[in-house]
């Protein structure tokens, strides 16, 4: 932020109180600007936008050179600024000398960056068996935020596929999800694959029905045998503990004997 976009937005404010003639304790102002890039710098556009309280009223966009108001309100601030010759140089200006400067700055660093996306694969529930089953592979954590992704089953590429739009996140990379409605036979085979600028390979994550219900059965019967493990374990400890107490006592010494005489 620039001390003349300070000396702006007080400018600005000012105008505003003025016409409302009174001012509430608590009032927000925003003043963002915006870089547009077409084909790296060959077209560049810059966006300066204004706001009171989360509405904006005034906005300048060098496509047009000039400052415009967006409500009543930012009318007699368009025609101030509209006025200064030096104001409206310095915001033509701003193409260059904030937004290709500013790319400049980060486009080595943004074209060589490369994350690797992270790929998970799973089947959400249905408890309708009349209904297509969902197989979902979410892609996570990747950049930059070009990336294809297939669904293949059985070998053949399923064009059946939906997509969710793509979120970024706070770190730059981007996620998305890629989902699969198709019913699913025993024996049938399942591939998520995705292709990213940062894989010297396609990455593929295999998801098999058989192999799925089989884990889920070896992972429902240790939990069987073990609560069953621990059950048996417990009335066995209390059987054994009742007996003991109830038989005589092996004694190392007879009773009434002294060898220490």
């Amino acid at each position: 932020v620039s001390v003349g976009g300070f000396v702006w937005m007080l400018t600005l404010l000012g105008a505003r109180v003025t016409l409302c003639r009174e001012t509430p304790d608590d009032f927000v102002t925003q003043w963002k600007s915006e870089c547009h890039f077409l084909n790296g710098t060959e077209r560049v556009r810059y966006v300066a936008r204004w706001s009171y309280n989360q509405q904006q009223f005034l906005h300048f966009d060098s496509d047009t050179g000039v400052f415009k108001a967006d409500d009543l309100l930012g009318v007699p601030s368009a025609e101030s600024l509209n006025s200064q010759k030096e104001v409206l140089e310095q915001e033509r200006a701003a193409v260059d000398t904030f937004c290709r400067h500013n790319y400049g700055i980060l486009e080595d660093f943004m074209q060589r960056r490369r994350v690797k996306p992270k790929v998970k694969v799973s089947r959400s529930n249905n408890e309708d068996p009349n209904k297509p089953h969902m197989l979902i592979c979410n892609v996570n954590g990747f950049y930059p935020y070009a990336i294809t992704v297939h669904w293949y089953k059985n070998g053949q590429k399923d064009p059946g596929v939906l997509s969710s739009e793509l979120l970024q996140n706070g770190d730059w990379t981007g996620q998305v999800m890629v989902m699969l409605e198709t019913s699913i036979n025993p024996g049938d085979t399942f591939v998520c694959e995705v292709l990213h600028v940062s894989l010297d390979e396609p990455l593929r994550r295999n998801w098999d029905s058989e192999e799925s219900e089989s884990a889920k059965s070896k992972k429902l019967t240790g939990i069987i045998g073990l609560v069953l493990g621990g059950l048996f374990f417990t009335v066995g400890g209390v059987m054994y503990w009742k007996n003991k107490k109830g038989r005589p006592q092996f004694h190392l010494q007879p009773e009434g004997v002294n060898f220490m005489g």
